[in-house]
């Protein structure tokens, strides 16, 4: 019983158009998440420092900013995550067809 959601599936037929959504999902991920340790860190710590004052720099919209950079980095790690999973899927299944042997009687033993 395996259900699969018609997106999967079309990525498991599009071999090509998956590897490329993989690559783009990679490369989304890694730009997107390039020091955000180091930037949500470099607020915090000024936020800590200046408190109200550093919220009212901008210090809030800047961390409200890194968030969505950080939700966008996950989307791009799942996509990543969906195709990789979708070919290792169809490559994995690839040559495993079962086939009646008509000649399994037939044959010697």
């Amino acid at each position: 019983m395996n259900h699969h959601s018609p997106l999967y599936q079309w990525l498991c037929s599009h071999r090509l158009l998956c590897f490329l959504l993989l690559t783009a999902g990679f490369i989304g991920f890694g730009v997107l998440s390039l020091d955000l340790v180091r930037l949500v860190s470099a607020n915090a710590g000024f936020l800590l420092t200046h408190g109200w004052a550093g919220l009212m720099e901008g210090g809030l919209m800047q961390l409200l900013e890194l968030a969505g950079k950080a939700l966008a980095a996950m989307v791009c790690y799942m996509v990543f995550k969906l195709c990789e999973h979708a070919l290792l899927d169809r490559l994995a299944h690839s040559g495993v067809r079962r086939r009646p042997d008509s000649n399994a009687a037939s044959k010697p033993v």
